[in-house]
């Protein structure tokens, strides 16, 4: 009884045969059938010296385990591998991001902003997956439809400090008449620290002096959101602001 052998190729993939070679294999029969390894490495194009474009991208994929733990990881993570130097790097996590990009357009709506999970399920995508905290604003106008999402800050692991006054700047510079701010936690867990809390109130107070609405904080974590809206907290500051007044 003879037992099947696996492959064996040549490091190059220049001498592999032209159906397994990936580039050819994707124009040929598609895509989806690739294997991650093969997708990378398409995107890595070239190996080094005894090591395959597709040996690196089995490389990464034993590190980082998935392709969505690759996102928002630091470069210098990337560079630990041999073989990937900053114009692969580039192009590793150019098409994460784009991947990235192409979910959250997916759940993009049309019209007016309805409830927290229209604006979560857009930013889920986008954010859940970073290493580092980000706050955005989501512009509004009067049918309370986005106009535009404008990156403020990026923090560290886990704090994240957006200045109250480049914030109502950039509401001013695009004459948005109301607002709905957004931050991720790294950690997964979506409940608000008290600087979060703080931050908020200060915003709702700032903004009401301008004559501005804010409609909602909302934390992205692991799959999962926390909407000071929807806890009745956005109520209570301006209620706070009204009653200081």
């Amino acid at each position: 009884m003879t037992m099947n052998k696996k492959k064996v190729y040549p490091k190059a993939i220049c001498n592999w045969p032209k159906d397994d070679r990936p580039r050819e294999k994707l124009l040929k029969y598609g895509e989806h059938t690739l294997s991650n390894a093969e997708l990378l490495a398409i995107i890595i194009r070239t190996g080094i010296s005894g090591k395959s474009a597709v040996d690196i991208a089995r490389e990464l994929l034993r590190k980082f385990k998935t392709l969505r733990a690759m996102s928002g990881v630091d470069v210098t993570e990337f560079k630990q591998i041999s073989g990937l130097k900053d114009a692969k790097i580039s192009q590793i996590k150019a098409a994460i991001e784009l991947g990235r990009r192409m979910m959250s357009e997916e759940k993009a709506f049309k019209g007016a902003v309805k409830s927290s999970s229209d604006v979560a399920d857009y930013l889920m995508p986008l954010m859940r997956d970073l290493k580092r905290e980000s706050f955005k604003v989501i512009l509004l106008d009067k049918r309370n439809s986005i106009t535009n999402v404008v990156d403020i800050e990026m923090g560290t692991i886990d704090k994240v400090n957006p200045s109250i006054r480049d914030i109502l700047l950039t509401v001013l510079k695009y004459q948005s008449p109301a607002i709905i701010v957004a931050h991720n936690h790294p950690s997964g867990d979506v409940k608000p620290s008290d600087a979060d809390k703080s931050l908020t109130r200060d915003l709702i107070v700032a903004a009401s002096a301008m004559e501005l609405r804010v409609f909602d904080h909302i934390i992205i974590g692991d799959n999962q959101y926390f909407s000071f809206g929807d806890e009745g907290l956005i109520e209570k500051y301006e209620m706070q602001t009204v009653t200081n007044m």
